[in-house]
């Protein structure tokens, strides 16, 4: 067998309660009476959160239907086991996931999804996916990050092969992806053409959800659903397992908890509303696990070699003000106490922190701060005294190998954060690589400030700011853990793959 039966069912591979009960039979495919009745999926197909034994696969339907999933070591699936999914029902905007528990660690496998009428049982047209479980013993490991999906006007241009960054992040054939967050980006609306400094013409595919700012969860989940209409992302999500995470612009620029907005283009001034449906929204189309309450934080174990920490500097932050405070927070003390118990418990060589956010640039929000720098002021202030407790508790509990992920500014760059050159000083010093947008305006370059000590090593930034992705200033990164020597190499490449700056990194024992 392709898989062990007895573990599979052990497992829980059979979701929701039994086998397909024959849904997937040649009589109920090809009944003539039942063919006007198969659904159609959507959107393609994704997985995401996916560890040695468990993994979520998420598809869209047309209509209400049951999801179906086989999965299998081989491609053309024989020796498949079936797996019973969830009803896809207007409730969740006919989105779905189905959890597979039971999985063997460490292998390539393949996944084909359908759906089932409800009422006939007639099935759709199969969609296919791939997804590699996390290895259970030391083993090469690879996965790319980046953020900022759709923002300031530029959308899925099809003149320019659409969001063409995904071509090249697929030929790298990763494990995974981590998506940094502005997953979408629901305050930028698009217009059908937008005059570039050359002369050009750039031309956005819109759906009428795109033409104005989000307020509604129809217009939340519209969002989402745009962006999954280009080619290149569905064949890149098909492929490569993603692990997301949020930051402003999948409900409005700069938020924060409690805010009230004071712009014309919205009804509903309400942050915290307008919060709740891109939450709700977000989690409808994202293969992310709702098993801790809805929580964006969390830690996905990926081997020996790699953990994966999900931080989520949006719902616990304060308001955006001047951040000079001896208070300040931008973790939460919930999330905070989490993060400090799951990294002394890690047993990876390798602490990845995927930071919405970055550590030591200056993000203005007016005249406050957006992020977690405020300046040149001495002692940790406002939100980085949490970042200060954070790295010292790390330090003092021996906690090796951190390195931080982030996206945020649309740029790349990579950062050294150096305890002898930082006015705080009670750290090991670590790497921040930071990267993107995936198919945004690019902007930069943002200020250093020094109380962490970061050290400017590389960046690239564009010539003026919100850079159109036709001038080519897009960017994701790459990791490559050596399952061997246990080295993490981080590479910054451009929207063709191009390696722009690589840094090896010899792991602390």
């Amino acid at each position: 067998m392709a898989l062990d039966r007895r573990s599979l069912l052990r497992g829980g591979l059979v979701a929701g309660g039994g086998a397909a009960l024959g849904l997937f039979s040649p009589a109920a495919q090809a009944a003539p009476a039942l063919i006007r009745s198969r659904p159609r999926l959507t959107n393609g197909v994704q997985s995401g959160d996916v560890t040695a034994h468990e993994a979520l696969v998420w598809a869209r339907s047309d209509r209400p239907a049951r999801m179906l999933v086989e999965v299998s070591r081989r491609p053309d699936f024989r020796h498949s086991r079936h797996v019973r999914g969830p009803v896809l029902t207007p409730s969740s905007d006919l989105t779905g996931k189905t959890f597979l528990h039971g999985l063997p660690a460490g292998e390539e496998l393949h996944y084909r999804v359908r759906l089932a009428d409800l009422d006939s049982h007639a099935t759709s047209a199969p969609t296919t996916g791939r997804l590699r479980t996390a290895p259970r013993h030391r083993r090469d490991v690879s996965f790319v990050w980046s953020g900022d999906l759709a923002g300031q006007g530029w959308g899925i241009n099809p003149d320019l092969g659409g969001f063409r960054i995904f071509k090249a992040m697929n030929a790298v054939d990763p494990d995974f992806f981590i998506c940094s967050g502005d997953l979408v980006y629901a305050d930028n609306p698009l217009a059908e053409t937008v005059q570039l400094p050359d002369g050009r013409t750039w031309r956005n595919l819109v759906i009428p959800e795109k033409t104005k700012v989000a307020e509604t969860l129809a217009e939340y989940r519209g969002q989402f659903r745009y962006n999954l209409l280009d080619a290149n992302f569905q064949a890149f999500n098909a492929r490569t397992p993603i692990i997301n995470q949020w930051d402003d612009h999948e409900v409005v620029n700069n938020w924060y908890p409690g805010e009230i907005l004071d712009l014309p283009q919205y009804t509903e001034k309400r942050v915290d509303v307008l919060a709740a449906r891109a939450r709700q929204a977000m989690f409808e189309y994202t293969p992310i696990s709702t098993a801790k309450k809805g929580r964006v934080y969390r830690r996905i174990s990926y081997g020996p070699l790699l953990d994966v920490f999900v931080l989520d500097m949006r719902t616990y932050k304060d308001a955006n003000n001047a951040n000079n405070s001896v208070r300040g927070q931008i973790l939460g003390a919930e999330q905070l106490a989490w993060f400090k118990r799951e990294l002394r418990r890690s047993k990876a060589t390798w602490k990845v922190i995927a930071a919405d956010l970055p550590l030591g640039l200056i993000v203005p929000d007016g005249t406050a701060f957006e992020g977690i720098a405020q300046g040149d002021n001495g002692a940790p202030l406002g939100r980085e005294r949490e970042i200060a407790d954070l790295l010292s508790y790390a330090k003092k509990h021996r906690v090796r190998n951190m390195v931080w992920l982030t996206a945020d500014v649309h740029y790349t760059a990579a950062h050294y954060y150096d305890p002898a050159k930082a006015a705080f000083q009670d750290f090991d010093p670590f790497w921040e690589f930071v990267t993107g947008p995936l198919n945004a305006g690019a902007f930069g370059p943002n200020n250093l400030e020094s109380t962490f000590g970061p050290q400017l090593k590389f960046r690239q930034t564009p010539p003026r700011a919100n850079t159109s992705p036709a001038e080519g200033y897009q960017f994701f990164g790459e990791v490559d853990i050596n399952g061997r020597s246990g080295h993490l190499t981080a590479r910054l490449r451009d929207i063709d793959g191009k390696v722009l700056y690589a840094q090896e990194l010899t792991p602390a024992r």
